[in-house]
Protein backbone atom coordinates (compact mmCIF):
# COMPACT_ATOMS: atom_id res chain seq x y z
CA UNK A 1 0.00 0.00 0.00
CA UNK A 2 2.85 2.34 0.90
CA UNK A 3 4.52 1.60 -2.42
CA UNK A 4 1.34 2.49 -4.31
CA UNK A 5 1.23 5.86 -2.54
CA UNK A 6 4.81 6.58 -3.55
CA UNK A 7 4.00 5.95 -7.21
CA UNK A 8 0.87 8.14 -7.34
CA UNK A 9 2.67 11.02 -9.10
CA UNK A 10 4.10 8.79 -11.82
CA UNK A 11 7.50 10.50 -11.47
CA UNK A 12 9.18 8.17 -8.99
CA UNK A 13 9.60 5.17 -11.26
CA UNK A 14 12.60 6.77 -13.02
CA UNK A 15 14.23 7.68 -9.69
CA UNK A 16 13.61 4.16 -8.37
CA UNK A 17 15.26 2.69 -11.46
CA UNK A 18 18.39 4.83 -10.98
CA UNK A 19 18.59 3.75 -7.34
CA UNK A 20 18.16 0.08 -8.24
CA UNK A 21 20.47 0.12 -11.29
CA UNK A 22 23.07 2.76 -10.57
CA UNK A 23 25.29 2.44 -13.65
CA UNK A 24 24.64 3.19 -17.31
CA UNK A 25 25.63 -0.37 -18.24
CA UNK A 26 23.06 -1.87 -15.85
CA UNK A 27 20.28 0.29 -17.26
CA UNK A 28 21.40 -0.42 -20.83
CA UNK A 29 20.89 -4.20 -20.59
CA UNK A 30 17.30 -4.78 -21.79
CA UNK A 31 14.72 -7.08 -20.27
CA UNK A 32 12.32 -9.14 -22.37
CA UNK A 33 9.44 -6.68 -21.85
CA UNK A 34 11.63 -3.87 -23.22
CA UNK A 35 12.38 -5.89 -26.35
CA UNK A 36 8.69 -6.77 -26.72
CA UNK A 37 7.68 -3.10 -26.39
CA UNK A 38 10.30 -2.04 -28.94
CA UNK A 39 9.09 -4.66 -31.44
CA UNK A 40 5.50 -3.50 -30.91
CA UNK A 41 6.53 0.09 -31.62
CA UNK A 42 8.40 -0.92 -34.79
CA UNK A 43 5.31 -2.83 -35.97
CA UNK A 44 3.05 0.21 -35.48
CA UNK A 45 5.49 2.48 -37.31
CA UNK A 46 5.79 -0.06 -40.12
CA UNK A 47 2.01 0.00 -40.58
CA UNK A 48 2.09 3.81 -40.80
CA UNK A 49 4.99 3.51 -43.26
CA UNK A 50 2.78 1.32 -45.47
CA UNK A 51 0.00 3.91 -45.12
CA UNK A 52 2.50 6.54 -46.21
CA UNK A 53 3.49 4.48 -49.26
CA UNK A 54 -0.18 4.28 -50.22
CA UNK A 55 -0.82 8.01 -49.68
CA UNK A 56 2.35 8.96 -51.57
CA UNK A 57 0.79 7.36 -54.65
CA UNK A 58 -2.00 10.00 -54.65
CA UNK A 59 -5.05 7.73 -54.11
CA UNK A 60 -7.44 10.70 -53.64
CA UNK A 61 -8.30 13.82 -55.60
CA UNK A 62 -7.07 15.93 -52.69
CA UNK A 63 -3.61 14.34 -52.86
CA UNK A 64 -1.50 15.51 -55.81
CA UNK A 65 2.18 15.64 -56.67
CA UNK A 66 2.93 19.29 -55.94
CA UNK A 67 5.53 20.70 -58.32
CA UNK A 68 7.97 22.08 -55.77
CA UNK A 69 11.58 22.93 -56.64
CA UNK A 70 12.66 19.51 -55.34
CA UNK A 71 10.11 17.45 -57.32
CA UNK A 72 10.87 19.40 -60.51
CA UNK A 73 14.62 18.94 -60.05
CA UNK A 74 14.13 15.19 -59.57
CA UNK A 75 11.66 14.82 -62.46
CA UNK A 76 8.79 13.42 -60.37
CA UNK A 77 5.34 13.71 -61.94
CA UNK A 78 1.92 12.12 -61.56
CA UNK A 79 2.01 9.25 -59.06
CA UNK A 80 5.82 8.91 -59.05
CA UNK A 81 7.44 8.91 -55.61
CA UNK A 82 10.66 7.72 -53.97
CA UNK A 83 12.34 7.19 -50.63
CA UNK A 84 14.33 10.39 -50.12
CA UNK A 85 17.42 9.18 -48.28
CA UNK A 86 18.67 12.66 -47.40
CA UNK A 87 15.33 13.29 -45.69
CA UNK A 88 15.52 9.89 -43.96
CA UNK A 89 18.91 10.83 -42.48
CA UNK A 90 17.80 14.30 -41.35
CA UNK A 91 14.48 13.01 -39.96
CA UNK A 92 16.22 10.17 -38.12
CA UNK A 93 18.57 12.60 -36.35
CA UNK A 94 15.94 15.18 -35.45
CA UNK A 95 13.41 12.53 -34.37
CA UNK A 96 16.02 10.95 -32.09
CA UNK A 97 16.73 14.35 -30.51
CA UNK A 98 13.01 15.21 -30.40
CA UNK A 99 12.08 11.96 -28.63
CA UNK A 100 15.05 12.04 -26.24
CA UNK A 101 15.23 15.79 -25.53
CA UNK A 102 11.56 16.71 -26.04
CA UNK A 103 11.96 19.10 -28.97
CA UNK A 104 13.35 19.88 -32.40
CA UNK A 105 11.65 17.75 -35.07
CA UNK A 106 9.25 20.27 -36.57
CA UNK A 107 11.02 23.40 -35.28
CA UNK A 108 14.46 22.51 -36.67
CA UNK A 109 13.68 20.14 -39.56
CA UNK A 110 10.97 22.16 -41.35
CA UNK A 111 13.20 25.18 -42.19
CA UNK A 112 15.88 22.84 -43.56
CA UNK A 113 13.37 21.05 -45.80
CA UNK A 114 12.08 24.38 -47.10
CA UNK A 115 15.65 25.35 -48.02
CA UNK A 116 16.03 22.01 -49.85
CA UNK A 117 13.11 23.01 -52.08
CA UNK A 118 10.08 21.21 -50.63
CA UNK A 119 6.66 22.88 -50.50
CA UNK A 120 4.96 23.51 -47.10
CA UNK A 121 2.03 21.34 -48.26
CA UNK A 122 4.51 18.49 -48.68
CA UNK A 123 6.04 19.06 -45.24
CA UNK A 124 3.37 20.09 -42.72
CA UNK A 125 0.79 17.26 -43.15
CA UNK A 126 3.54 14.62 -43.07
CA UNK A 127 5.11 16.21 -39.98
CA UNK A 128 1.75 16.21 -38.18
CA UNK A 129 1.14 12.53 -38.90
CA UNK A 130 4.69 11.62 -37.92
CA UNK A 131 4.56 13.65 -34.70
CA UNK A 132 1.14 12.27 -33.81
CA UNK A 133 2.25 8.65 -34.12
CA UNK A 134 5.74 9.17 -32.67
CA UNK A 135 4.32 11.03 -29.65
CA UNK A 136 1.64 8.48 -28.77
CA UNK A 137 3.86 5.44 -29.32
CA UNK A 138 6.70 7.24 -27.53
CA UNK A 139 4.52 7.76 -24.45
CA UNK A 140 3.88 3.99 -24.33
CA UNK A 141 7.60 3.25 -24.72
CA UNK A 142 8.58 5.74 -22.00
CA UNK A 143 6.29 3.82 -19.63
CA UNK A 144 7.66 0.41 -20.67
CA UNK A 145 11.24 1.69 -20.34
CA UNK A 146 10.48 2.97 -16.79
CA UNK A 147 10.82 6.69 -17.41
CA UNK A 148 7.24 7.41 -16.29
CA UNK A 149 4.02 5.85 -15.04
CA UNK A 150 0.51 6.57 -16.34
CA UNK A 151 -2.13 5.82 -13.69
CA UNK A 152 -5.83 6.53 -14.25
CA UNK A 153 -7.31 5.14 -11.02
CA UNK A 154 -6.34 6.92 -8.89
CA UNK A 155 -5.17 9.48 -11.43
CA UNK A 156 -1.45 10.18 -11.30
CA UNK A 157 0.10 13.63 -11.70
CA UNK A 158 1.50 12.56 -15.07
CA UNK A 159 -2.00 11.91 -16.44
CA UNK A 160 -3.25 15.20 -14.95
CA UNK A 161 -0.41 17.04 -16.67
CA UNK A 162 -1.26 15.33 -19.96
CA UNK A 163 -4.88 16.48 -19.72
CA UNK A 164 -3.97 20.04 -18.67
CA UNK A 165 -1.32 20.51 -21.38
CA UNK A 166 -3.14 18.73 -24.22
CA UNK A 167 -6.55 20.36 -23.69
CA UNK A 168 -5.02 23.82 -23.23
CA UNK A 169 -2.80 23.25 -26.26
CA UNK A 170 -5.69 22.22 -28.52
CA UNK A 171 -7.72 25.29 -27.52
CA UNK A 172 -4.70 27.58 -28.04
CA UNK A 173 -3.96 26.02 -31.44
CA UNK A 174 -7.52 26.68 -32.61
CA UNK A 175 -7.58 30.26 -31.28
CA UNK A 176 -4.18 31.15 -32.72
CA UNK A 177 -5.02 29.81 -36.18
CA UNK A 178 -8.27 31.80 -36.30
CA UNK A 179 -6.81 34.91 -34.66
CA UNK A 180 -3.54 35.21 -36.56
CA UNK A 181 -4.65 34.06 -40.00
CA UNK A 182 -8.15 35.57 -40.10
CA UNK A 183 -8.33 38.64 -37.86
CA UNK A 184 -4.81 39.78 -36.89
CA UNK A 185 -2.39 38.78 -39.66
CA UNK A 186 1.28 39.06 -38.69
CA UNK A 187 4.23 38.41 -40.98
CA UNK A 188 5.67 34.97 -40.22
CA UNK A 189 9.19 36.41 -40.02
CA UNK A 190 8.33 38.25 -36.81
CA UNK A 191 6.53 35.22 -35.39
CA UNK A 192 9.62 33.08 -36.01
CA UNK A 193 11.83 35.76 -34.43
CA UNK A 194 9.59 35.77 -31.35
CA UNK A 195 9.82 31.96 -31.11
CA UNK A 196 13.62 32.00 -31.42
CA UNK A 197 13.99 34.67 -28.71
CA UNK A 198 11.57 32.74 -26.47
CA UNK A 199 13.63 29.54 -26.88
CA UNK A 200 16.84 31.36 -25.95
CA UNK A 201 15.27 32.83 -22.82
CA UNK A 202 13.78 29.51 -21.66
CA UNK A 203 16.93 27.55 -22.49
CA UNK A 204 19.18 29.96 -20.56
CA UNK A 205 16.89 30.04 -17.50
CA UNK A 206 16.56 26.25 -17.46
CA UNK A 207 20.31 25.72 -17.90
CA UNK A 208 21.06 28.24 -15.16
CA UNK A 209 18.72 26.47 -12.73
CA UNK A 210 19.63 22.90 -13.78
CA UNK A 211 21.25 22.06 -10.43
CA UNK A 212 18.31 23.37 -8.41
CA UNK A 213 15.38 21.21 -7.29
CA UNK A 214 12.30 23.27 -8.06
CA UNK A 215 9.05 22.69 -6.13
CA UNK A 216 6.34 20.97 -8.17
CA UNK A 217 3.78 23.58 -9.30
CA UNK A 218 1.52 22.03 -11.99
CA UNK A 219 -0.65 25.14 -12.36
CA UNK A 220 2.28 26.88 -14.05
CA UNK A 221 1.88 24.45 -16.95
CA UNK A 222 -1.42 26.05 -18.02
CA UNK A 223 0.46 29.17 -19.13
CA UNK A 224 3.26 27.22 -20.77
CA UNK A 225 0.76 24.95 -22.56
CA UNK A 226 -1.19 27.95 -23.90
CA UNK A 227 2.03 29.55 -25.11
CA UNK A 228 3.16 26.31 -26.77
CA UNK A 229 -0.22 25.85 -28.45
CA UNK A 230 -0.10 29.40 -29.75
CA UNK A 231 3.35 28.72 -31.24
CA UNK A 232 2.17 25.55 -32.95
CA UNK A 233 -0.96 27.20 -34.30
CA UNK A 234 0.80 30.11 -35.96
CA UNK A 235 3.30 27.76 -37.59
CA UNK A 236 6.37 29.23 -35.92
CA UNK A 237 7.45 26.01 -34.17
CA UNK A 238 8.41 25.96 -30.53
CA UNK A 239 5.77 23.59 -29.09
CA UNK A 240 8.07 20.89 -27.71
CA UNK A 241 10.70 23.29 -26.31
CA UNK A 242 8.15 25.42 -24.45
CA UNK A 243 6.30 22.42 -22.98
CA UNK A 244 9.47 20.55 -21.99
CA UNK A 245 11.36 23.52 -20.53
CA UNK A 246 8.13 24.78 -18.95
CA UNK A 247 7.74 21.42 -17.21
CA UNK A 248 11.26 21.59 -15.82
CA UNK A 249 10.64 25.13 -14.54
CA UNK A 250 7.40 23.83 -12.97
CA UNK A 251 9.30 21.21 -10.99
CA UNK A 252 8.58 18.11 -13.09
CA UNK A 253 11.51 15.62 -13.12
CA UNK A 254 13.18 15.72 -16.53
CA UNK A 255 12.71 12.06 -17.59
CA UNK A 256 9.02 12.10 -16.75
CA UNK A 257 8.60 15.48 -18.45
CA UNK A 258 10.07 14.11 -21.67
CA UNK A 259 7.38 11.40 -21.60
CA UNK A 260 4.64 13.95 -20.85
CA UNK A 261 5.83 16.12 -23.74
CA UNK A 262 5.69 13.10 -26.06
CA UNK A 263 2.08 12.21 -25.25
CA UNK A 264 0.96 15.86 -25.35
CA UNK A 265 2.64 16.51 -28.70
CA UNK A 266 1.09 13.30 -30.01
CA UNK A 267 -2.35 14.41 -28.85
CA UNK A 268 -2.13 17.97 -30.22
CA UNK A 269 -0.64 16.75 -33.52
CA UNK A 270 -3.47 14.23 -33.88
CA UNK A 271 -5.91 17.10 -33.33
CA UNK A 272 -4.09 19.04 -36.06
CA UNK A 273 -4.38 16.04 -38.41
CA UNK A 274 -8.16 16.18 -37.97
CA UNK A 275 -8.09 19.87 -38.92
CA UNK A 276 -6.07 19.01 -42.03
CA UNK A 277 -8.57 16.33 -42.99
CA UNK A 278 -11.28 18.98 -42.68
CA UNK A 279 -9.31 21.23 -45.02
CA UNK A 280 -9.23 18.46 -47.65
CA UNK A 281 -13.02 18.62 -47.91
CA UNK A 282 -12.80 22.34 -48.70
CA UNK A 283 -10.61 21.86 -51.76
CA UNK A 284 -7.12 22.13 -50.26
CA UNK A 285 -4.67 19.77 -51.99
CA UNK A 286 -1.65 18.25 -50.24
CA UNK A 287 1.23 15.93 -51.11
CA UNK A 288 2.31 12.99 -48.89
CA UNK A 289 5.54 12.28 -50.78
CA UNK A 290 7.60 12.80 -47.60
CA UNK A 291 5.58 10.53 -45.31
CA UNK A 292 7.28 7.21 -46.25
CA UNK A 293 10.73 8.75 -45.66
CA UNK A 294 9.63 10.25 -42.33
CA UNK A 295 8.19 6.96 -41.08
CA UNK A 296 11.20 4.94 -42.21
CA UNK A 297 13.39 7.23 -40.09
CA UNK A 298 10.93 7.15 -37.18
CA UNK A 299 10.83 3.36 -37.14
CA UNK A 300 14.21 3.23 -35.42
CA UNK A 301 14.89 6.69 -33.93
CA UNK A 302 11.60 6.89 -32.01
CA UNK A 303 12.35 3.48 -30.44
CA UNK A 304 15.98 4.14 -29.51
CA UNK A 305 15.44 7.62 -28.04
CA UNK A 306 13.14 6.72 -25.07
CA UNK A 307 15.52 3.88 -24.23
CA UNK A 308 18.45 6.30 -24.15
CA UNK A 309 16.37 8.46 -21.80
CA UNK A 310 16.19 5.39 -19.52
CA UNK A 311 19.91 4.60 -19.82
CA UNK A 312 21.53 7.97 -19.12
CA UNK A 313 21.18 9.61 -15.68
CA UNK A 314 18.69 12.36 -14.89
CA UNK A 315 21.43 14.87 -14.05
CA UNK A 316 22.78 14.56 -17.61
CA UNK A 317 19.36 15.22 -19.19
CA UNK A 318 19.02 18.36 -17.02
CA UNK A 319 21.94 19.78 -19.02
CA UNK A 320 21.21 18.17 -22.41
CA UNK A 321 17.58 19.33 -22.68
CA UNK A 322 18.11 23.10 -22.16
CA UNK A 323 21.40 22.89 -24.08
CA UNK A 324 19.64 21.39 -27.09
CA UNK A 325 16.93 24.03 -26.73
CA UNK A 326 19.62 26.66 -27.35
CA UNK A 327 20.85 24.68 -30.40
CA UNK A 328 17.31 24.64 -31.83
CA UNK A 329 17.09 28.40 -31.19
CA UNK A 330 20.38 28.89 -33.05
CA UNK A 331 19.00 26.97 -36.05
CA UNK A 332 15.90 29.20 -35.99
CA UNK A 333 18.02 32.36 -35.90
CA UNK A 334 20.20 31.09 -38.76
CA UNK A 335 17.10 30.53 -40.85
CA UNK A 336 15.35 33.84 -40.17
CA UNK A 337 18.25 36.34 -40.14
CA UNK A 338 18.30 36.69 -43.99
CA UNK A 339 14.51 37.25 -44.01
CA UNK A 340 14.75 39.87 -41.26
CA UNK A 341 17.54 41.66 -43.13
CA UNK A 342 15.42 41.67 -46.29
CA UNK A 343 12.41 43.06 -44.38
CA UNK A 344 14.44 45.83 -42.75
CA UNK A 345 15.99 46.69 -46.11
CA UNK A 346 12.52 47.11 -47.54
CA UNK A 347 12.58 43.94 -49.63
Amino acid sequence: MEKAKKKITGFEVAHDLEKEKQTIVERFIPEWRHIRAALGGIFVFFLVFLLGVWLAGNPFEATVRIQSDWTIANGLQGNDWMIIWSVVGLAAFFEFMDASAGMGFGTALTPILLVLGFDPKQIVPAVMIQQGMAGLVGAFLHREFENVEWKFSPMSETVKLWIIIAVTGCIAVSCSIIGIYKYFPIDKVWIKLYVAILLVMMGVVSLWSAKKDRPYKPNKMIGFAALAGFNKGVGGGGYGPVVTIGGLLSGVPVKSMLAVTAICEGTVSTFAIIIWLGLLTSGVQIDYIMLPSFMLATMFSAIAAPYMTRVFPEKLWKIVVPGYCLVVAAICFYKIVPSIYKKLAGG
